[in-house]
């Protein structure tokens, strides 16, 4: 698969990423892996659940940040993940 563009705003700030995804290893490799400018910044993978959580983060990206970007992540892989709405019973 292709990297991808995701572009993350906050506080007026423009932070412009690149997503890879990579074959899912078991070792010290993680599923997503996020660039900024060309530079290895965070990486993700899936839980048991399939959301996902920070796996590494070399850039110390803002959490905030990592949240956003794990939601769009998400967002672009939807067959990977969970659906997020939930069924109500009335």
């Amino acid at each position: 698969m292709e990297n991808y563009p995701i572009t993350i705003s906050k506080n007026k700030e423009v932070h412009y990423f690149e997503v890879g995804e990579y074959a899912h290893h078991h070792d010290e490799k993680c599923k997503f892996r996020v660039f900024e400018n060309g530079v290895y910044v965070a990486s993700f993978e899936p839980d048991d659940q399939q959301f996902l959580y920070v796996c590494q983060n070399p850039g110390k990206i803002d959490e905030e940040i990592l949240h956003l970007l794990a939601d769009e992540i998400e967002m672009h892989h939807p067959h990977g993940t969970t659906n997020h709405i939930t069924k109500l019973e009335l």
